[in-house]
């Protein structure tokens, strides 16, 4: 399957319409339900298998945030035998009291995975988390980037957004 079909096939499955708060606090009559594709063995395997190119090659570990970037991560790792992480939204106040489970991250190169980005937010907020955990990255990687394509949220925290797919790839589908 080409971009173009995975593009036409996550819109047919995930897009909803109606009125949506995101998490950045901004309405959108337009909200793309990632667990839709994310629940979907095929889709979600073609998504691992077209993001993979996007990987940076000096990768370690790979970084899914809490939850949605979890399955994508999981999917990435089956593609690429790379490890992975699971990070969570905040630390836990129990047991092992760590932002992050599964693969060490501390001293690794790592890209973190994200579902759908529009304005950063929560890639931020586990960026500074992980930096504190002795990650190295600048990578972020997304199924899906909704925001403005001439701005980049993650520039100014010096961080390289990659995305599979934009909203010039899914607008085509959406009327």
């Amino acid at each position: 399957m080409d971009k173009t079909e995975l593009a036409k096939k996550v819109v047919e499955i995930a897009l909803r319409r109606g009125e949506f708060k995101l998490r950045s606090g901004q309405t959108s009559n337009v909200y793309f339900d990632k667990y839709q594709f994310e629940a979907s063995p095929v889709l979600l395997r073609e998504i691992a298998k077209q993001m993979v190119a996007l990987i940076p090659a000096d990768t370690e570990v790979l970084a899914g945030l809490e939850l949605g970037g979890v399955p994508i991560a999981t999917a990435l790792s089956f593609e690429t035998g790379l490890p992975c992480a699971f990070v969570r939204k905040e630390r836990k106040t129990y047991g092992t009291c760590q932002i992050a489970e599964g693969a060490m991250l501390k001293d690794k190169h790592v890209c973190i995975i994200e579902d759908v980005i529009t304005t950063g937010g929560a890639v931020l907020d586990s960026a500074h988390e992980l930096r504190a955990e002795g990650a190295i990255f600048d990578t972020v990687l997304s199924v899906i980037y909704r925001g403005d394509p001439k701005k980049d949220p993650l520039a100014a925290a010096g961080l390289r957004r990659l995305s599979l797919l934009g909203l010039e790839d899914l607008e085509p589908f959406m009327k």
